[in-house]
């Protein structure tokens, strides 16, 4: 008997047609998981996975159209009760978002989320037992006990993303269904996570499906892999099988992508004009586009003035410590580490949307830490960022058109009819063809992949001179990441564009970057061209970064 099965299931939302023209999110798919099987789910952004794992659970709005059945241990899960249901999740299965903020409350402490969950479960269970089970979940997915006060915008992205897999572990459910889990972590924490998974799944006979765009990270860590493509299942089999003979031309296709990504070494000697090779780009001398200068942000972790006053000892995060390095002109300069390190931190001070503790930031000559915010916002035309979250810089109110063209209106570059062509043109030049299907749509309408394809969009419009790229593509799944990297390579070369990338894949720092910056626990470990990086680390806790990071193996 099958923990966990799919029968003949289809789903659609509502876009106000008729039933004879739905269109299927997911169609007629089938799948079974036994207990203590992992199941890897892939396929490009918007194919249907989330849509997949959220209807396991029931999570779907009331208004979607579904046919077919889903059943845990033999209980068809659309026909649970109220009460069974608050029971299912959680308890039997747990599922982990994309988006870690889509499960906290902004509202309520990393501690408050640990104990709701654990009372509302296990009501019997005292405060001290319920506090000392949730750290002890916590620390295992590396979240010190020291950050339980702390609200989830304190945290980095992927420290968010941990807390959200900690709480899904807290419950002991007997299937977990981890959507996209390690988007936002570096490679040694998320190998630790997963690791922490499949001993898990060992050890208590339980069930993972594991949804993502990250072939080698699968190939790891499944048993099983089923491959989707447009709304169907079209490929499945042990993942050793479909890694090394892949019989479906999608599945080829995204095999193919991910391989160009990864084995960047063997091209690195053969195209001399590409980014990547880390051993082109000549660093000019005095001619900085950027350059910061013993950059400090520390931050304290008693709540109010107050009690920073009283506490004899003030306890301080060092999220950006002495970090001092240039950007040069027409560079690609990778920042690594992981999260937590500080580096969502340095690019926002590095933009001042936070203000450093101490320490300069050169901009075209301008030291950005003693300008006004009037003088910021006319510097902020020519240093622009994409988000790691696109909910960062995306109104849900707004439709994509608009939020698109909102920078040309901020800053008076274009007038409405100029905007609505100068949007169209960018909408296609990050792959969301045809323009007018998405212009009019907003960002809940959108995958995850295609809102962050919106924020690259936004990010361009105004022409930058510099491009603060915090994890721009670790949303997207490896073809469309080659596409994307590739048209950021174009708009380079187009519009002179310099990028600060930030990204905890290796992988794709090695493929785009001329520069890699190592991060650790905020400071600069290591700075070298990319060929330095990879081919000689220096530092202890870069050799262990590039020995941690997950390879497809095909032979």
């Amino acid at each position: 008997m099958s923990l966990f099965c799919v029968q003949n299931l289809r789903i659609a939302y509502p876009r106000n047609q008729s039933a004879d023209k739905l269109h299927w999110a997911v169609d007629n798919v089938s799948f079974t998981l036994d207990a203590g099987e992992r199941l890897g789910l892939v396929g490009e952004s918007g194919c249907g996975k989330s849509t997949l794992g959220r209807a396991a659970m029931r999570l779907l709005p009331a208004s979607t159209h579904i046919e077919g059945r889903v059943s845990f241990s033999e209980l068809s899960v659309f026909d649970l009760a109220p009460a069974q249901l608050r029971r299912f999740r959680g308890e039997a299965v747990a599922l982990i978002f994309q988006d870690p903020m889509t499960r906290l409350d902004p509202l309520m402490t990393i501690g408050q989320h640990c104990l709701e969950a654990l009372r509302a479960h296990q009501p019997r269970q005292s405060r001290r037992q319920s506090k000392e089970k949730a750290i002890e979940t916590l620390e295992a997915v590396e979240i010190p006990a020291s950050r339980w006060s702390q609200y989830p915008h304190e945290f980095s992205g992927g420290m968010r993303q941990r807390v959200a897999i900690a709480l899904a572990l807290l419950l002991k459910p007997k299937l977990i269904v981890a959507d996209e889990p390690t988007t936002s972590l570096d490679v040694t924490v998320a190998a630790q996570i997963l690791q922490e998974l499949t001993r898990l799944c060992r050890e208590r006979d339980m069930a993972l499906l594991l949804i993502s765009h990250d072939l080698a990270m699968v190939g790891e860590y499944c048993d099983r892999l089923a491959v989707m493509y447009g709304g169907r299942i079209v490929e499945t089999g042990s993942t050793s099988a479909i890694l090394r003979q892949p019989q479906h031309e999608y599945t080829r296709s995204l095999l193919e992508a991910a391989l160009h990504i990864q084995a960047v070494s063997s091209r690195e000697q053969k195209d001399t004009r590409r980014g990547g090779d880390g051993g082109n780009f000549q660093s000019p001398i005095d001619s900085s586009l950027l350059r910061v200068k013993n950059l400090r942000k520390y931050y304290s972790l008693e709540s109010n003035f107050l009690q920073q006053l009283l506490t004899k000892e003030n306890k301080l995060i060092k999220a950006v410590d002495d970090v001092s390095f240039d950007l040069y002109p027409g560079e690609v300069l990778g920042l690594v580490g992981e999260s937590g390190c500080g580096k969502s931190t340095l690019s926002r001070t590095i933009l001042q949307l936070i203000r450093p503790t101490s320490g300069s930031v050169e901009f075209l000559g301008q030291n950005l830490t003693q300008l006004e915010q009037h003088s910021l916002r006319l510097v902020r035309r020519q240093l622009q960022m994409v988000f790691q979250d696109p909910h960062a810089c995306l109104n849900p109110l707004m439709k994509v058109g608009e939020s698109v063209a909102d920078p040309l209106f901020i800053h008076k570059l274009a007038n409405a009819n100029e905007a609505r062509v100068q949007v169209m043109q960018m909408l296609e030049r990050v792959g969301l063809t045809p323009a007018a299907d998405y212009y009019n749509r907003y960002p809940s309408n959108l995958s995850g992949g295609q809102q962050q394809r919106v924020a690259i969009a936004r990010a361009l419009i105004t022409c930058p001179s510099l491009l603060i790229c915090d994890e721009p593509v670790s949303m997207l799944d490896a073809s469309v990441q080659t596409q994307v990297l590739e048209l950021m390579r174009q708009l380079k070369e187009e519009f002179n564009l310099t990028y600060l990338f930030i990204t905890h894949d290796l992988s794709v720092a090695r493929f785009f970057c001329d520069r890699i910056a190592v991060m650790n626990s905020g400071k600069i470990v290591e700075i070298g061209t990319t060929n330095e990086i990879f081919t000689d680390p220096q530092h202890p806790y870069t050799q262990t970064l590039l020995k941690a990071a997950p390879l497809l193996a095909t032979n």
